[in-house]
């Protein structure tokens, strides 16, 4: 499996993928999680999104935003077919590596606080709570991890 930065070709496979991973949390947010209703073809275009693909299938996503000293995870997300192979956490990995080599001190990201997984989840790699706010309707957990 490799990851790679994303290409315009792929965009719709991006969204797909992006749907499958997050309807699941549509009845317990009561809408649409905020990754389903990015611009997928911008951040693309701005080379700010990288995919895991295994025989050009792609499996997962990443969107990291370098901002300033850290890096910003913005989303992550597996295919429900592919999870519980690894992909997440390889895609967690390689941002971490991602803000070392450009000399970042910290790597930050946030979860919807109904999206529970994800609070035991990034723990595991590092990532401290540092705040909650609703934002853009959402209720939103903040966390980060110091490189």
């Amino acid at each position: 499996m490799d990851i790679r930065i994303a290409e315009l070709h792929q965009r719709q496979a991006i969204a797909e993928c992006v749907d499958a991973a997050y309807s699941m949390y549509i009845e317990r947010i009561g809408k649409n999680p905020a990754p389903m209703l990015t611009d997928y073809t911008d951040l693309i275009s701005k080379n700010l999104v990288y995919t895991v693909t295994d025989k050009g299938e792609l499996k997962g996503l990443i969107v990291l935003i370098p901002k300033g000293n850290y890096l910003l995870i913005e989303n992550v997300a597996v295919h429900p077919s592919f999870q519980g192979q690894g992909i997440g956490r390889r895609l967690i990995e390689f941002a971490i590596k991602f803000a070392k080599e450009a000399c970042l001190q910290e790597v930050r990201l946030y979860t919807n606080e109904l999206m529970t997984e994800n609070l035991m989840y990034y723990p595991k790699f590092g990532f401290i709570e540092v705040g909650r706010r609703i934002e853009d309707g959402y209720r939103r957990v903040y966390m980060s991890k110091t490189l």
